[in-house]
């Protein structure tokens, strides 16, 4: 083996293992995130399971506390709706808009946010990013007007469920849906 050789051959291997660590850096960070993702719907579980506990006995009106029985229905409709719109899942306050209860039993025939942004994805080979994604739900759903933000957090929720996968290319997110095939 002659020094050129066994130069090239270095260069090789160094270039493979620069391209192996980057993969694998790369890949730390995505699980790292999608780690994230799952400690927060951990922490929004807990929480549900705290109220629901904490709530539980007073599936009677008789025996709720006497300031929430005095409270009148307007009121009662726009404190769980704020509180759950803080907690609930991102495609769950995406339904809503400015009339608290109203507005939700209307349009609880609708289908999911996430299943919206799923069938628009499916449309697609390559990647797409969340702002044109919304764009085209608002084409297509001009009923729906969910924010920029309310459509990310969608996004990254169907991310952590395992259904749409996501890219990222520079300072660009983009996602796909997975393909059901693989599983």
């Amino acid at each position: 083996m002659t020094s050129q050789s066994a130069a090239t051959l270095r260069s090789r291997y160094v270039a493979q293992a620069a391209s192996d660590l980057e993969e694998n850096r790369r890949r730390q960070k995505e699980l790292e995130e999608r780690l994230s993702v799952l400690k927060q719907e951990e922490a929004l579980l807990a929480d549900i399971l705290t109220l629901a506990e904490r709530y539980e006995g007073f599936a009677d009106a008789s025996r709720l506390p006497e300031q929430v029985q005095d409270e009148p229905a307007a009121a009662k409709a726009k404190a769980p709706t704020r509180a759950a719109a803080r907690r609930s899942a991102p495609a769950k306050s995406a339904t809503t808009t400015t009339a608290p209860k109203a507005g939700a039993k209307g349009k609880s025939h609708q289908p999911l946010l996430g299943d919206l942004l799923a069938e628009l994805l499916d449309q697609y080979e390559e990647p797409r990013p969340a702002k044109e994604l919304r764009d085209e739900l608002l084409k297509k759903h001009p009923d729906r007007n969910p924010t920029p933000q309310v459509v990310r957090n969608t996004l990254e929720s169907l991310v952590a469920k395992g259904r749409i996968r996501r890219h990222k290319e520079q300072r660009s997110v983009m996602y796909t849906l997975v393909e059901r095939d693989s599983d």
